[in-house]
Formats: C-alpha cells, sequence, structure tokens
C-alpha cells in the first residue's frame, strides 16, 4: 500500500493547504493508497499523531511507498529525518517529495534528499538565530520585546529613540496590586505566605488563576520591570556579575528594566544571572528603588535558608537525606504515624533503598545532643527587644556592602566613584545605628545573662538552632548518621 502524509501547522494564504497537498500527491501512487494528515502540527518534531499512526504502519510492513508535497512536510530536523530515514530503508520504503522531484528509489534521488537536508536545518537554525538577535536587540534598545505583558501591565507603543513607534509597558489597573505586594512583603514580619493570604482573602484574583501563591509573588517581587532604576539597581546587579547594556548615567530612577539573555530552563530566570543582560526599558517603573531593593534582600535572605525550615512535621526538614542516593527525605504523615521517604526513590525512581527510622525518636536524640552542645557554649547576655531593628539595620547595611565590593571589581572610573560614595554614607548609616545601641546598653543597670536552652525553643528557632549545629543527617534503613558542623 503507498501512502500519502500532508501537514499544515497553521492556515496562511501563501501556504499549500492539506487538501492541495493530497491533490498534487496523488499522481504518484498507485490506486490503493491511504492518506495521513496532521493539521496545526509544527514539522519541528515526530509527535504527531497521524505521523506516528504512518511510521506505525511502517514498521509493520503495510507501506511500500510515502508520498509527500515537500520534504518539510514530512520532518524539518535533520537528526529526526535521518531516523526514520534508517527506519524506511529498513522497511524499503521509497520515498518521493514532489516539490523537490527526486525519488529514493534512485541513487540521485538519494544523494538529493541528504544535500536538501542539510540546507532545510541551515535555513531553520539561520532562521531561528534571527529571530533571537532579533529579539535580544528590540529588548537592548528597550522596547518590549515580545510575548505576554508582565502583570500590572499592558502593551502599547511608545516612540523610541530614533522617533519609531515600537512596543512598549504602560501601567494598567493592576499596577495597585503591585505596588500593594512590594510594600507588604518589605514589612519585617511579612511573608510570601502571608502576602498571599492576605490578596486571597480581599479576592484579589491572581494573573493566571483566582489565587495567588508564593511562586506568582517571588516572579513579581523579583523581576526588575517594576523598578524605577537608579544607580543602586545598576550596582545592586552589577554585584551579581550581571552585564547591564546601558552606562550608569542612564539610570534616572524612573525607567524600568528587562532582564534577557539564555539561560537553562531548569534554573531560575533571577536566581541564575550568568549570560544574561540587564537593559533599560522604555516604560517608567512603578516601584521606588528603595522599596524594590530592600525586597531583593529579603528574598536573597530568604534564598540562602535553603530547603531547610519549610517542613512542618519536623525541626530536622532539609537535614535528613537518603546515605544512598544522597536525595532529601521528606515526612509523610498517616494519622499520628510518620514516615521517611527518600525523595530520589519516591520522585525520580532512582533508589531502591527505604527508610525505617523512627522520626519522634531521631528527635529526641538530636535534641538530647544538641543541649550537650548548648551546655558547653558561654553564656549569652539575653537580648533586648528595643535592638531587634537596630539589628536588622545592621544586617541589610552589610549586604548593601556587600553588593557594592563585588560591583567595585567591575566597575569604571565612574562607577567606582559612585560606589565609594555611597559606602561611606552607609558606613556613617552603620557607626550611628552601633552608637544608638551603645546608648540603650549603657542605661542598663546590670545586664541580664542567661544560658540557651534547647528545648524550651520554639519549633522554627529549633529549626536554626539545628541549622547551624547540623550539616546534614544521613539515613539508611534503622541507621541515623548526624554529620556535625563543629
Amino acid at each position: 500500500m503507498d501512502a500519502i502524509y500532508a501537514r499544515q501547522s497553521v492556515d496562511k494564504a501563501d501556504s499549500l493547504s492539506i487538501q492541495g497537498q493530497i491533490d498534487l500527491c496523488r499522481r504518484e501512487v498507485s490506486l490503493e493508497y491511504q492518506v495521513y494528515e496532521d493539521k496545526g502540527y509544527s514539522g519541528k518534531n515526530t509527535d504527531r499523531p497521524a505521523f506516528q499512526r504512518l511510521m506505525a504502519d511502517v514498521e509493520q510492513g503495510l507501506i511500500r511507498k510515502i508520498v509527500v508535497y515537500r520534504l518539510d512536510r514530512f520532518s524539518r530536523s535533520i537528526a529526526d529525518f535521518g531516523r526514520l530515514w534508517e527506519i524506511l530503508k529498513r522497511h524499503k520504503v521509497e520515498f518521493i517529495s514532489i516539490n523537490e522531484t527526486f525519488d529514493t528509489s534512485t541513487p540521485m534521488g538519494r544523494a538529493m534528499l541528504n544535500i536538501i537536508m542539510v540546507f532545510a536545518q541551515l535555513e531553520r537554525e539561520t532562521t531561528a538565530e534571527r529571530v533571537r538577535d532579533n529579539y535580544f536587540q528590540r529588548a537592548k534598545l528597550g522596547s518590549w520585546p515580545g510575548g505576554p505583558a508582565p502583570y500590572g501591565f499592558s502593551i502599547q507603543k511608545l516612540p523610541a529613540a530614533d522617533g519609531r513607534q515600537v512596543p512598549a509597558l504602560c501601567p494598567n489597573e493592576h499596577a495597585s496590586v503591585v505596588q500593594r505586594i512590594f510594600s507588604a512583603y518589605a514589612q519585617p514580619e511579612a511573608t510570601l505566605g502571608s502576602v498571599a493570604r492576605a490578596l486571597n482573602t480581599d479576592e484579589i484574583p491572581g494573573p493566571k488563576r483566582p489565587t495567588w501563591d508564593n511562586v506568582t509573588l517571588s516572579r513579581i517581587l523579583h523581576s526588575p520591570v517594576y523598578v524605577m532604576a537608579d544607580e543602586d539597581v545598576y550596582l545592586f546587579y552589577q554585584g551579581k556579575g550581571l552585564r547591564c547594556s546601558n552606562p550608569l548615567d542612564e539610570f534616572d530612577g524612573l525607567h524600568g528594566g528587562m532582564i534577557i539573555g539564555k539561560r537553562d530552563r531548569s534554573a531560575g530566570k533571577y536566581q541564575d544571572l550568568r549570560d544574561q543582560h540587564f537593559s533599560l526599558a522604555l516604560h517608567h517603573g512603578i516601584i521606588p528603588s528603595a522599596l524594590w531593593l530592600q525586597c531583593q534582600y529579603k528574598l536573597e535572605a530568604n534564598r540562602q535558608l535553603g530547603g531547610s525550615g519549610r517542613g512542618k512535621h519536623t525541626w530536622l526538614s532539609g537535614l535528613l537525606k537518603c546515605a544512598h542516593c544522597g536525595y532529601s527525605v521528606k515526612v509523610n504523615r498517616d494519622g499520628s504515624k510518620f514516615y521517611l521517604l527518600c525523595s530520589g526513590r519516591s520522585n525520580l525512581g532512582l533508589c531502591d533503598h527505604s527508610i525505617r527510622v523512627d522520626l519522634r525518636a531521631l528527635e529526641a536524640s538530636v535534641a538530647a545532643e544538641l543541649e550537650q552542645l548548648l551546655l558547653e557554649c558561654p553564656d549569652m547576655e539575653e537580648p533586648q527587644g528595643e535592638d531587634a531593628e537596630s539589628a536588622r539595620l545592621l544586617a541589610e547595611i552589610d549586604q548593601k556592602i556587600d553588593h557594592l565590593m563585588s560591583a567595585l571589581a567591575e566597575g569604571s572610573a565612574l562607577t567606582m566613584a559612585y560606589i565609594n560614595r555611597t559606602i561611606q554614607k552607609l558606613e556613617v548609616q552603620r557607626q550611628e545605628i552601633l552608637a544608638k545601641q551603645a546608648q540603650i546598653h549603657s542605661k542598663k543597670q546590670v545586664p541580664k545573662w542567661k544560658r540557651l536552652q534547647f528545648a524550651p525553643l520554639s519549633f522554627e528557632q529549633k529549626k536554626i538552632v539545628a541549622a547551624q549545629f547540623i550539616r546534614e543527617i544521613k539515613l539508611d534503613g534503622e541507621r541515623a548518621e548526624v554529620v556535625w558542623r563543629i
């Protein structure tokens, strides 16, 4: 039996319809033939229903000859076609392309096929490269490069530097929600979860679904499209190793920005910034630089805690590892019982070892060890409540200085002068805070001293203490090995 294969990804005025392809291919088939057609499918890969049925019939020896209108209707990838051609040759199936006028039953046809596939792949790759270059170039010039507008913005036309009207972002009715998100998250006690709950309580729909979650909020908070980018934003990204397409003096504290460049899809867009660029955009930002940076420092501090602390069943969350595969161990609850399960086994199927350690017995044993370690630590002055805000401000100043010092290595003479001035101002702020703390302490007649005890600590405090003393806990069957940091 002969086969006709026809494919069309979208209906276009300058593209031949599926019926037109079939009519042309009928001239090359015998009286007995079968039509296989895929409408609305790209030729980039072979994941097409009718195509899969065709190849299954080839494997069963039902097909003698395949006729297509044009080669790229069958496959647009050299790698895919090379594999398919081996299958066709193995089952002695001829291949005829009407448009390219070749027949693989002849040596010349086979040679022509190889040449055409090479040029088809070359054209596809160069087209894709032109599209990518155009995308990056538009972004570097400040226009919106393509895709849906971020939450809080719509797309409109704005004049570029050369006077042309180009796509750009414009705040819409959701911009006030974005401003609320940044202001709420910047509060000392706020978390992504608490901000999401407040938005859901007020029945404010999310960007793509009715409710808000931590992931959606994190993407918004990380994005530079909202910031009114000034010198501090420039230095923030310089310190993270991100290359800026615009010089420092163009960061006017008005325009938003965009991060562009190739990246690993498995990596976070705003966490792994290697091989990416920051470009100022034509649109104005809606979040002041100081507020945006405050949220970035808070997000970074949260990320540094890693995966530990997210679990709600044990204060050992994030420390439990499978001794065989090294993947994290998660806690499953069934009523009043808790089970430890290797994620390498449950999620990836990479491990076949079970864990039978009693969670509460493990906690009791580790708690006793931590209690003994704390007894050997020196007494500490009881922290005063009025110093908490000062401690937070000092930590934020240290974080800013770290970013500035990182940016110093990449800076020009202009940026170095700005960095030095900024560091001097931060040092003055630091000294003022320290002086205030000293004044508070000097008013206390008798300092209160206490020894830190593990048992009375809260659940969250136990997580923090455990993470400070323990590197990991390796679990194997009924055994547990604690790897200490000391």
